[in-house]
């Protein structure tokens, strides 16, 4: 299985570079704010136990959200050719737990790929999206700062936890869309390369 993080800060393009990458590689998308939104609304066990939490504005403990990406590698098929992880893993404790996990159904992690983009490059990317996005966190400057230095403070060190098991591998975010995306292609081909032999 070709198993990868697409990872970035926000307004890395992620979501953007991510559509593209399914599209080419015929892989699986994993996003965790969609497995939970489904979770909730099949009221599935593991659904009601992240609503207690979300009742009380808390965050989903990893247990419950591991358990919710352990059922969605359960259902996957025997046509799963992998899997794209989105907004997951966000700690490197949760990045344990899905090595773990994945250990745990006979595969890992094969890479995980880096959108670098300069602070100065986010802001303005989250300010200009926050002119049609509807989103109040994407017109504040401040706020959209604080979720940068959040992302730096508590998610950039997932990228050491990799780096040190040799599975880390960057890509510029800057250029046009298809220039991102023609570097990311090349990542992924050498890496599916890999994954043959």
């Amino acid at each position: 299985m070709i198993n990868i993080i697409l990872f970035g800060p926000p307004g890395s393009g992620k979501g953007t570079q991510s559509a593209k990458l399914l599209e080419k590689y015929k892989l699986s998308h994993l996003s965790t704010g969609d497995l939970l939104r489904d979770q909730l609304k099949r009221e599935t066990k593991l659904g009601l136990e992240a609503k207690k939490f979300m009742d009380k504005g808390l965050l989903v403990p990893d247990e419950v959200v591991i358990g919710m990406i352990e059922s969605k590698l359960d259902e996957a098929g025997p046509d799963t050719k992998g899997f794209i992880f989105d907004g997951f893993p966000r700690t490197v404790e949760q990045a344990k737990a899905l090595d773990d996990l994945l250990t745990k159904k006979g595969t890992s992690l094969m890479s995980l790929i880096a959108l670098e983009v300069t602070q100065e490059e986010l802001v303005k990317r989250i300010l200009l999206r926050g002119e049609t996005s509807g989103r109040a966190d994407d017109r504040d400057r401040a706020t959209v700062m604080k979720r940068v230095q959040e992302y730096d403070n508590k998610t950039a060190p997932v990228a050491d936890h990799y780096k040190s098991q040799g599975k880390y591998n960057a890509v510029q975010g800057i250029g046009s869309i298809d220039q991102i995306f023609g570097n990311l292609s090349l990542v992924m081909d050498d890496l599916m390369v890999a994954n043959r032999s």
